[in-house]
Parts: structure tokens; C-alpha cells; sequence
């Protein structure tokens, strides 16, 4: 089989850098840019070079989300630093009492403070080194997760490679977010179980935990999972000084923050 030519390379990381744009203008923007008939003319296309010229082939291609093998079990994963869970807030009286506490430890008369909505789907993490995405694991009990990358590979929010752009791409990224079923998505999938005589999901987030945890990534493939990414546990090689600049930087970066975060004057501006 002949090698490659200048031309075909150059024709295979053109239909990447495409098939990745198209995917995050889609999944991440929600603004797509082509009509499915469109973006599926490019991928075959991509399938076909790949095809015909293995030489070429690489892990974080667009075409190699779904390709690993059925697992007998999940390894673990020990997060670099831990992932912390979030304590609850009841009552205006317990807010204030917060930022009481915040404003005395800071010395500050005022705070800014980012607010978000909460995500109810699992918690993990991604680590990218030097932009490509090596380890996507669970929160586990925040020390020790499971390590579900040929799942978090097939979701196509999630970025295999960061894009680049204003902010340069660390040497090292941990993101923190949560893989979730969007509402509609959710309510779809339980109609198409009901149809075949399949037990249906009690809500979100069990459909989206027992989809990402997934022996076979061929499942999790087939479930309409997302991403939201809400912060860094490091970030090598990039300053990121301010919480809100990690968001910033995610959109940069190919990363979906999690939508309607804004920046608050006051906690009394959260509504």
C-alpha cells in the first residue's frame, strides 16, 4: 500500500481541525455552522483517507471516539489533587453568614462572587496533557475515581484535543465538571426504552451515571450525554489567576462552561 502523499495529510488534518470545529460549534455552541448531510459528507470522507492510509491513524482523531474494546472491569485513578464536594446552603440567614465568613477571611468589604446553576449529572475529571486528552475519570469518593476514558471519549462536547487561540494550552490541565442528560434528551431516551420493553431511567441523573459507567463504550455512545466544565484542579503552564478567567479560558479552549454563569457583585445578586 502506497504511503500517503503531502496532499493526503494535509487533506486529513484539514477534515480534523473541520470535524472538531463543527462538533464544538454543535455540542458546545449550540450554533451549528453545516447541515448534518454536510458534516457527515466530511467525516466519511475522513473515514475513508484513514481507511485507506493507516499510517495516518491517530488516537484523537474525530473517527476514533468509539473504537475501544468492552472492559471486564474499570481501573482506578488517583486525582492528582482531591476533588472536594460542595456544602449546601438553605436560607438567606445561612447566606449571609457565608459571606460574613468570606469577607472576614479576605479582609475585603466586598466580594464578587461567580454564579452558576447546578448541574445534577456525575462528577469528573479531564486531564490534558499538552492539550490532548489522556485520563477522564469519576470523583470516585474524591480521593480515588474510576477511570472511564474510552467512555468520556465518545461524548462530543468533550474536546480529545484543546483547541488553541488566545490563551496558550497548558503542559498540564485537570478540569472538574459534570457529565449530564439534558432534559429532552433524558425524556427521549426513556420513550425509545419504553418502545423496545426496556426498564426506564428514574430521572437524569441515574440515566447519566449508569451511561457513563458503561462497560461497553459503544453504549455510552449511543446515550446523548454532555459536559459542563466548572473548574481547574491545575493548570501547568498557564496562569489563571481568578476563577472566572478559567471559564474564559474553556471557551478558548473547546471547553463548555456551564451556561448562564455570570459574575455576581454581591451574593444578594444571585436572585
Amino acid at each position: 500500500m502506497a504511503r500517503a502523499s503531502r496532499d493526503v495529510r494535509q487533506e486529513v488534518e484539514r477534515l480534523r481541525r473541520e470535524i472538531e470545529h463543527h462538533n464544538y460549534r454543535y455540542y458546545v455552541l449550540d450554533d451549528p455552522l453545516v447541515s448534518d448531510a454536510e458534516y457527515d459528507t466530511l467525516f466519511r470522507r475522513l473515514e475513508q483517507l484513514e481507511a485507506e492510509h493507516p499510517e495516518l491513524a491517530s488516537p484523537d482523531s474525530p473517527t476514533q471516539r468509539v473504537g475501544a474494546m468492552p472492559l471486564e472491569k474499570f481501573e482506578t485513578v488517583r486525582h492528582r489533587h482531591p476533588m472536594l464536594s460542595l456544602n449546601n446552603i438553605a436560607t438567606r440567614e445561612e447566606m449571609a453568614e457565608f459571606d460574613a465568613r468570606i469577607r472576614k477571611f479576605l479582609n475585603l468589604e466586598r466580594v464578587e462572587y461567580v454564579g452558576e446553576p447546578k448541574i445534577d449529572g456525575v462528577a469528573v475529571e479531564l486531564v490534558y496533557e499538552d492539550g490532548v486528552l489522556t485520563t477522564g475519570s469519576t470523583r470516585g469518593d474524591g480521593v480515588v475515581g474510576e477511570n472511564v476514558t474510552p467512555n468520556i471519549r465518545t461524548i462530543r462536547s468533550v474536546p480529545l484535543r484543546l483547541q488553541r487561540g488566545p490563551k496558550p494550552v497548558p503542559e498540564l490541565l485537570e478540569v472538574r465538571g459534570e457529565v449530564y442528560l439534558p432534559i429532552e434528551a433524558f425524556r427521549r431516551l426513556n420513550r425509545e426504552r419504553e418502545e423496545a420493553g426496556q426498564p426506564v431511567f428514574a430521572n437524569p441523573r441515574n440515566a447519566a451515571a449508569g451511561s457513563l459507567k458503561q462497560l461497553d463504550p459503544r453504549v455510552t455512545a449511543s446515550r446523548p450525554l454532555a459536559l459542563v466544565c466548572h473548574g481547574v484542579g491545575e493548570a501547568r503552564g498557564v496562569k489563571l489567576s481568578r476563577h472566572w478567567e478559567a471559564l474564559e479560558a474553556f471557551q478558548c479552549w473547546g471547553l463548555r462552561p456551564v451556561p448562564r454563569t455570570r459574575v455576581l457583585d454581591s451574593l444578594d445578586a444571585a436572585g
